[in-house]
């Protein structure tokens, strides 16, 4: 009996192994290669704030002009992200990501050339266009390869991508904006735009060899773990379809939809916060050198890539997901308002601003987790690029608004207080609007 029983838990173990091996295999296969495009990505889009340094005193721009020109890349963003990831469902990953990544980085470099204000919108307008899509995408793509379970840990990877940018960011772009400047007669700042927009160029030909669309085109997993990879996601497609209908059309009716929405443009009005401006609080901080504050902008975004991930696992490895976030976003709510305390002492100011930045970025993969539970089938692509596109408006506003603050006021205190408090509604809004039951891993 003692044996039959030891057989019976061995068989229900095995399953369990494999598809742990299996998970690993595809992880280590698709997260790798994404993961350093994302980060390529991400350094192109957010490269403007370190170039903020010497770029606005070279051009004569204000902060008010810098903040628009920030903000206009997200208005091609929004105008192109539904179709970009329409485009991904109908024709695969390789060639949507193909087309994002050379047109990003083209018009990356091409921001070397800036001279005047027009030229600076246009551009940023266009990066904006090129590099729709790409976000949402991945997150599309990763629901063909990995089940709702697993999905936190996954994501969590992608945001740790935003973190690591920044790290990069301050390692890089303030050393080649002081020791290029000058060089071949060019500005430090227009060095990094061609240095850094370069790699997204070589990247875009190797997602053509590297990537396969869905699981059943990859020929490094055995035909066995192709068909228990489709059928554990379809399981999860299976159960999130009662939500949406799977259909576009009964995702867009879906008040859920909008409050996810609302959730993450809280969320990415507090993110771009941080990416666009940190370097500026950091000065505002005491410290002057442009080398000194990119290299300081790594603390929080080191931190950040770190705590992100280890939250991240926890929320998936309990199963929950609302207190999670509500903590996250609470809590970067706080630790943003403390910014305005304006303490004398440097690393207390920089501790508050690392904290700040590891519970906000860890906010970003638990919420992502939670609308993929409602979209699926059909309406996975729209619904998820519906809620990107609508939510990331506030790549539109946010930097607006902060750069009107900070050149009518002199301070960002108002605008880090609007900050919190998105933070602290976004929290409390997945908690009334979503039932826990709903959004159990």
């Amino acid at each position: 009996m003692q044996h039959s029983l030891d057989g019976d838990a061995i068989r229900q173990v095995a399953p369990v192994t494999a598809d742990h091996l299996m998970f690993q295999k595809v992880a280590w296969r698709i997260i790798p290669f994404l993961f350093l495009c994302y980060v390529v990505s991400f350094l192109d889009r957010i490269n403007i704030g370190f170039a903020q340094l010497q770029m606005k005193h070279d051009l004569g721009f204000s902060d008010a002009m810098y903040g628009l020109g920030a903000a206009v890349f997200y208005v091609g963003y929004v105008l192109c992200e539904v179709p970009s990831n329409i485009l991904l469902a109908r024709y695969g990953a390789r060639k949507t990501f193909m087309r994002i990544m050379l047109l990003w980085g083209i018009a990356s470099m091409c921001m070397m050339f800036v001279s005047k204000p027009a030229h600076f919108y246009i551009l940023r307008f266009m990066l904006g266009v090129f590099e729709a899509g790409f976000f949402p995408g991945i997150v599309l793509y990763l629901t063909y390869w990995f089940p709702a379970n697993r999905r936190a840990a996954v994501i969590s990877v992608f945001f740790a991508g935003v973190a690591v940018a920044g790290v990069l960011g301050g390692l890089f772009s303030g050393w080649i904006m002081r020791d290029m400047n000058g060089v071949m007669g060019l500005f430090g700042w227009q060095w990094m735009f061609a240095i850094e927009g370069a790699p997204a160029v070589i990247l875009a030909f190797l997602t053509w060899r590297y990537l396969v669309d869905k699981p059943h085109h990859a020929n490094w997993l055995t035909q066995e773990e192709k068909d228990r990879l489709l059928a554990l996601c379809a399981q999860g497609q299976a159960k999130d379809s009662k939500h949406d209908g799977r259909s576009f059309a009964a995702a867009l009716l879906n008040p859920r939809v909008y409050l996810f929405a609302f959730i993450y443009f809280s969320l990415t009005c507090a993110s771009l916060t941080l990416n666009f401006w940190m370097p500026l609080m950091i000065r505002d901080f005491g410290i002057k050198d442009v080398v000194s504050v990119s290299l300081y902008t790594v603390v929080p975004n080191a931190i950040g890539a770190i705590g992100l991930v280890l939250i991240a696992r926890r929320s998936d490895r309990t199963g929950e997901r609302r207190k999670h976030f509500a903590f996250c976003t609470i809590g970067g709510g706080l630790a943003l308002a403390a910014l305005t305390l304006h303490l004398n002492s440097f690393p207390a100011m920089l501790a508050i601003l690392s904290l700040a930045a590891v519970l906000i970025f860890a906010a970003l993969p638990i919420f992502w987790s939670v609308p993929t539970s409602y979209l699926s089938g059909k309406a996975a692509a729209s619904g998820i690029a519906f809620i990107s596109s609508i939510g990331i408006t506030s790549g539109i506003v946010s930097p607006w608004v902060i750069g009107q603050i900070r050149t009518s006021t002199g301070s960002m205190d108002l605008a880090v207080y609007l900050l919190a408090s998105l933070l602290v509604l976004s929290g409390l809004a997945l908690m009334v609007g979503i039932k826990a039951q709903a959004v159990k891993a």
